[in-house]
């Protein structure tokens, strides 16, 4: 059974509102804050898709493994299926015979 990783928690970033920054000019976030902020918050998502893509990559290898080994199972499957059907008409065909021999009258 595959074990998944658990997803690292990731910080929050809140954003001052528009109106917040036109009331408190003098409080903005120097444009170098922000553009640190937006490349972290970028950088976080970033890694979090690519580790989606590695575990769904790790999915879809598993599942074309699984496919594969049920379709081997099914051969295998039809083909001992096929040997017990010949194996029962010979056994058949058998006790056939041998039911048509003991009928036949002996003579002496």
């Amino acid at each position: 059974m595959t074990t998944f990783r658990r997803r690292p928690q990731f910080n929050v970033y809140k954003l001052p509102s528009a109106r917040a920054a036109e009331k408190e000019e003098d409080d903005q976030m120097p444009t170098e804050n922000l553009s640190d902020l937006l490349g972290r918050v970028s950088n976080n998502s970033t890694g979090e898709i690519d580790s989606l893509i590695g575990d769904f990559q790790q999915l879809r290898r598993k599942l074309q493994a699984d496919r594969e080994r049920i379709q081997r199972d099914i051969e295998e499957y039809t083909a001992l299926s096929q040997q017990v059907m010949q194996m029962t008409k010979t056994i058949f065909e058998s006790v056939e015979k041998v039911r048509a021999s003991a009928d036949r009258p002996t003579t002496f």
